[in-house]
Order: structure tokens, then sequence, then C-alpha cells
């Protein structure tokens, strides 16, 4: 039995049982988190002195097209539908599987590095098995836990072509998957469905998909603004009347929908993930997080794509609790300059980002929280250094003044990955994958 003591760290447990605990242990034996609390004895164990640093579980993405990394700074300043035209109507077809690969590897490491342990990668660049297969195979190099999310590509459609709207998910893939590499739910990488859903498809299409992930006992994850353009006529009024809407189900946007609508998809048990950062470079609808939580629900966050922003989840949290905040002040009485409260705090960005997101994922059993019997999957985050120093409060100061530079540990499943600062690969590789990325990017947007 492997044992690791972690010693002397401010705990955010992000467990309301375990709590915070200032200069608490945590105990890790075969993976798992065995014991939390304060001046454990494990005298067999490895030791991590933690004195000056924050332990919190790890970061969770829950919503991110890994694909997309060899496009990164290409659509900062996009507006309108750029991100359809460019994206997926024009580059996204030049993919070979080998820029999956690179791509989603790449991606995958930065995570990590940003201290994120698990990773919803909702792939929907995946025309052929082997591309599907480059990303999987990308993911269990990388050491990261992710849900990978197989979707369908969304091409400008060809003469005599059908609209991919039209087009059902491929029953094929999901069985050979399923049946298959992503056959268990208890491995590092695990199978979600991402599908076009009520407003990317007509209800026939979006019946069926939702059915075979049912099917096959896999989460169905879909992008849903919930504008005028949307194909389902009564959206989730009308999925919920099919019977097809419930816990298995995960919503991605939905800036648009009303708050009657979002009810029925929260009473349902479905989860509803918002990206901040990325909506609100081309959207006037507000992020959910605050109506989602008025309603009863978790806000649950991702980052979305690297094309716009930065995938760092300490980015995301910050930037969402802002532009929650925003909107929150803008409803403030004309007469009211200052919010003489606040809505959401720096836990609550924390939550997001951690527990909330590990149940929108169907992974609450095994991630994101500091609570024995989970995976151990745990970040130390460094007080002491110029920029977080004196972290008179450790939420406050992951939340506020934590960057990539500031994590010094990162554990998944007991196994460092990041130590001292440095991620847990060999130079030479990430040098060799970097230059194979630039490469990527040459080849995907050269002839575009």
């Amino acid at each position: 039995m492997t044992k690791t003591l972690i010693r002397n760290a401010s705990v955010l447990s992000m467990d309301p049982e375990v709590g915070e605990i200032e200069g608490g242990d945590v105990l890790i034996e075969d993976g798992r988190i065995s014991a939390v609390g304060e001046n454990l004895a494990a005298p067999d164990a490895e030791t991590i002195d933690a004195a000056g640093m924050i332990l919190l579980p790890g970061l969770i993405n829950a919503h991110m097209h890994t694909w997309q990394t060899a496009l990164r700074g290409l659509g900062g300043d996009w507006g309108g539908r750029s991100y359809f035209e460019i994206a997926h109507e024009t580059l996204a077809p030049r993919y070979r599987p080998e820029d999956i690969y690179i791509a989603t590897l790449v991606g995958a490491w930065a995570q990590m590095d940003a201290g994120t342990t698990t990773l919803f990668d909702w792939c929907h660049n995946n025309p052929t098995p082997e591309h599907t297969d480059a990303g999987i195979d990308a993911l269990e190099e990388s050491g990261i836990r992710a849900l990978f999310g197989h979707g369908t590509p969304k091409p400008k459609p060809k003469a005599g072509e059908p609209h991919y709207s039209q087009i059902p998910h491929p029953v094929s893939e999901i069985k050979r998957l399923r049946t298959g590499r992503l056959a268990s739910d208890d491995g590092r990488i695990t199978l979600a469905m991402a599908i076009l859903g009520a407003d990317y498809s007509p209800l026939e299409v979006a019946l069926h998909d939702m059915r075979l992930a049912r099917e096959y006992g896999l989460l169905s994850s879909a992008h849903i603004w919930g504008d005028a353009s949307r194909k389902v006529e009564g959206g989730y009024h009308t999925l919920a009347r099919e019977g097809v809407l419930g816990p298995d189900h995960n919503l991605v946007h939905c800036n648009y929908v009303d708050d009657e609508e979002l009810k029925v998809i929260i009473d349902s048990g479905a989860s509803i993930t918002a990206t901040p950062s990325a909506e609100m470079q081309t959207n006037r609808g507000e992020a959910v997080c605050g109506r989602v939580s008025a309603l009863g629900g978790r806000p649950s966050l991702g980052v979305d794509l690297e094309t716009y922003v930065s995938g760092n989840m300490l980015h995301a949290m910050r930037h969402a609790l802002q532009v929650q905040r925003i909107f929150d002040n803008r409803r403030l009485d004309e007469n009211t300059y200052r919010a003489p409260a606040l809505s959401f705090s720096a836990r609550d960005a924390l939550a997001w980002a951690t527990i909330n997101n590990a149940h929108a994922m169907g992974m609450a059993e095994r991630v994101g929280s500091v609570t024995p019997g989970k995976q151990a999957d745990l970040v130390l985050i460094r007080k002491d250094d110029l920029n977080t120093a004196p972290a008179g409060d450790p939420a406050r100061a992951v939340v506020f003044y934590a960057e990539r530079s500031n994590v010094d540990t990162v554990l998944i499943a007991g196994e460092k990955v990041k130590a001292g600062g440095e991620l847990l690969v060999d130079s030479g590789k990430i040098e060799r994958a970097k230059e194979r990325l630039a490469e990527s990017a040459r080849w995907i947007t050269g002839a575009a």
C-alpha cells in the first residue's frame, strides 16, 4: 500500500462535514483520501510539508473544446458568427488525427499545470474514428482525469449533403467506445456524449441522441442558448414531456433560456454549465450562474475554448464571479450607487469550479472535494508568494490572486503530476510537443 501524508496546509475541503482546517493534514492511501484532520499519524508514509500552502480539491473544467488548443490567440477579437464560420466551417475540416492528438495533449498538460485535475473534453471535431482515438490517446498520455465527450463535426454542408443538424449521433461509434476502450466508469478516462441537442437539431434527432446516451448509461451534454434560432419548438418543456430529461443530461450556456424553462431543467436534476469568459465576448445575455443558484440549482463552470480565452480555471473562476457581480450591480436601484452586500462570494466561485462541476459531470462520488473515500485529486497553492502573501483568507487568495505560477503541487489519484512548481513531464518532450503544436497550427491555418 502506498501512502502519502500532506501536512500543515490551509485545507479548503469543499465538504461541509470536513470544513476548513488551518494547519490540516490529508492522508492518501492507494490513490484515495483516507483521512483529513489535524496531527494525523502515518510514520510509514511519504510526507509533503505544505506549510505556507493552501490545499484544495483539484479544479474541474466542466466544458472545454481541447481540440482548439492550436487556435490559441486566433479568435480573441472575433465577433458575430466568426467562430462558427472560421473555426468550424473553415479550419475544423483541415484537422488530421495528429492535429487532434497534439492539441489535446498540450491542452491537457496546460490544464494540469494550472491546477485542473479533471476535464470535460467536449470533442466535436471528430469526423472519423481515427480522430476520436487520437483525442483519447492524448488524454491517456497526459495523465489528466477526463470525461471524453464524443461529439460530431459542424462543417458547412457541400452540395447534396444533409445539414449536420439532421444527422443523428452515430450509434456505431458510441457502441465501439462503450464496449471497448471506454467501457468502464471507473477509469481515468470515461465516456460521455456531446450531442446537438434542442438548439442545433430537430426533435427527432434530439430524442434519438438523448435516448442513445441513456441506453449506454452515458451523460449527454448539449450547447443550449435558448434564442430564436433553436430547432426544437418549446425547447426543454418539450423534452421534459418526452421523458428524456434527467440527471444524466448537461446543458452548456443557456444565456437566453427564461427562468420558467430553467426551473424545468433544474427540477429534472439536469445540470447547467456556464462559460462566462467565452460567452461575454459576443453575447448580451447574462451568464447563468446567479440565475441557476436562485432557482435552486448548482452553478457549474467551464472555459469553453482557448480560441478566445485562457484555459486556466483560476482565471475562469475569477471572471465568472466578477461577471456575476456586474450583472447583479446593474439590477440595483437607480439611487443605489454601491451594492450594500454581494450575492456571491469567493467560496461560491470555488464551489462552482470543484464540487458543483463534479456533480454536473456525474462524478461527485469520485472527485470534487477533499473527502475521505474520494480520489486524491488535490492541488497545493503557495500562499506566501509575492502575489498571494499574506493570504489573509485562503479562498479569496485562490479565487482573486492565484495564478498558474503559484500552483506548487498537483496530484491525480494520489500521483504527483506537478511538484515544486514544475509539471512532471520531461522538458524535452514538452518542447517537442510545442513544436508539433506550432507545426499543426501552420497546417490548419495555412491554406484557409
